[in-house]
């Protein structure tokens, strides 16, 4: 009979390590199963008293999981152990004055009067190192400059042939293994937006700004990343445009 309850109890102790816990549930589905459209978790470790400078007792605080599996709360830039890291934070990642002519036009695309209507130009190439195989955000910022001539060429610079309409816009590709951008991955475009840009009497010269950014999963080791600008106007028209001759920022961030 010993014998018997041992056998007993033991059948029982495998069943509770292996239990699924069930709460408004008497069949649950998972190890922990919560069913009902009004059910609400509660951590004592997230709240005001415990995570006071993630948590102010009057914002919602995001709650993230991290590569364990663990339920942290954070801002998403790496604090309170999340494991995210930027491989690049750069805040000025495009020389404002890449040809020495005392005027900061950034990298200038140029689209001639000759038929040309839509041209794209490389203005950026960056190396960075992922490592370990991560999903990689790519957040940008670059300040763009419009004019009717050559912006490299140095001033005088001409106006913007009046009454027409430009746009211009930008865009990355991703060299993996830093190899040499392919026709692939060339063909693979990130993080496109773009401007219109519309003369009219009246008006000054200045910078305008355009932001975006782009999501891959890339895998461990050295890559490169090209940036192009692009310029689009009338078949007839001149239209250069300086990219990152002002303010401009590259993060590129890991999550692993």
């Amino acid at each position: 009979m010993k014998r018997v309850y041992n056998i007993l109890i033991l059948i029982f102790l495998s069943s509770l390590c292996y239990a699924q816990v069930g709460i408004g549930t008497t069949s649950p589905q998972e190890e922990l199963h919560i069913t009902g459209t009004s059910s609400t978790i509660r951590f004592d470790k997230f709240n005001s008293v415990n995570s006071p400078s993630e948590n102010d007792g009057i914002n919602l605080a995001p709650v993230f999981v991290d590569g364990k599996g663990t339920f942290v709360v954070g801002d998403g830039s790496g604090n309170s152990g999340l494991p995210l890291n930027f491989l690049i934070e750069d805040t000025n990642f495009i020389p404002d004055d890449p040809y020495n002519i005392g005027e900061n036009t950034g990298r200038v695309v140029n689209n001639n009067h000759l038929g040309d209507t839509l041209v794209e130009g490389q203005i950026r190439t960056i190396v960075f190192i992922v490592p370990q195989e991560a999903l990689i955000e790519v957040k940008y910022g670059i300040t763009m400059m419009v004019k009717g001539s050559d912006l490299s060429a140095g001033p005088p610079f001409a106006d913007v042939t009046y009454d027409q309409s430009i746009s211009m816009g930008v865009f990355f590709c991703i060299d993996i293994d830093n190899n040499g951008l392919d026709p692939f991955e060339r063909s693979v475009t990130y993080g496109y937006n773009g401007q219109y840009y519309e003369t009219q009497f009246g008006g000054i010269s200045g910078y305008s700004y355009i932001n975006s950014q782009g999501y891959l999963t890339l895998p461990a080791g050295t890559h490169s990343i090209y940036f192009f600008g692009v310029v689009a106007d009338h078949a007839s028209s001149y239209t250069s445009v300086g990219y990152g001759g002002d303010m401009d920022y590259l993060k590129i961030r890991v999550y692993n």
